[in-house]
């Protein structure tokens, strides 16, 4: 099972994505600032890159599950995938905004569903995972999005605080891992997807947001 870290960025005017799922480690790249695997195109058109709407859905029958896809990035993603063409399950624990974001997947002619998830809890997981089986028969991609985020510098910040952002945005990528693989092992293909942050490769002030981040780095490397 492929796993990458995701990145946006801009180039001469276009918008790069980086939502084509990986097979395999050999495609890693890492440059000063970011490790990740990248297919490009342009969201505008150009004389050497199709439009949009004149490409096939690379994703088309493709099922998919997203952690914190109600808001930020994580919706961004969701919106993508559905317009690609892969059912997307969104899982978060912000019922409101995510219903949001499913009702516009689904005015936009996309297939996506809610569906809550606590990162944390691996019966959460478990739960997840078979309903979007059970329902269309297979897990092709895990995007491991949902993470927090604390402004605290060491000395302030208290066990529980530690704990929470640890548990979260490590642990909450592990249990995610832990949950898709077995499905994905059925189908012999599938794509992991973890969100990490130049936090992790240069530090931070908060630290233990840092330290999450370094370490999803690596074990995106290790699954």
């Amino acid at each position: 099972t492929g796993a990458a870290i995701v990145e946006n960025s801009r180039r001469n005017g276009n918008l790069s994505y980086d939502l084509q799922p990986s097979d395999g480690a050999s495609h890693f790249k890492t440059l000063p600032n970011k490790t990740y695997h990248r297919r490009t195109f342009s969201a505008l058109g150009s004389s050497n890159t199709r439009t949009r709407d004149m490409r096939e859905k690379r994703l088309e029958g493709r099922v998919a599950l997203v952690s914190g896809g109600s808001t930020g990035i994580g919706a961004a993603i969701v919106r993508r995938l559905a317009a690609e063409g892969a059912h997307v399950g969104l899982g978060d624990i912000n019922t409101g905004d995510g219903e949001q974001v499913v009702q516009a997947v689904t005015a936009a002619g996309g297939a996506a569903r809610f569906m809550p998830l606590d990162v944390t809890d691996a019966s959460h997981w478990q739960e997840a995972v078979q309903k979007l089986v059970t329902e269309h028969g297979r897990l092709d991609i895990l995007v491991n999005n949902a993470g927090i985020y604390a402004r605290t510098p060491i000395d302030k910040i208290d066990e529980q605080e530690w704990q929470r952002v640890i548990d979260v945005n490590v642990k909450g990528v592990f249990l995610g891992a832990q949950a898709a693989i077995p499905e994905m092992r059925k189908t012999g293909q599938g794509s992991i997807i973890n969100i990490s942050s130049t936090a992790g490769l240069r530090g931070s002030i908060a630290t233990h947001y840092g330290a999450s981040k370094g370490a999803v780095r690596l074990m995106s490397k290790s699954i």
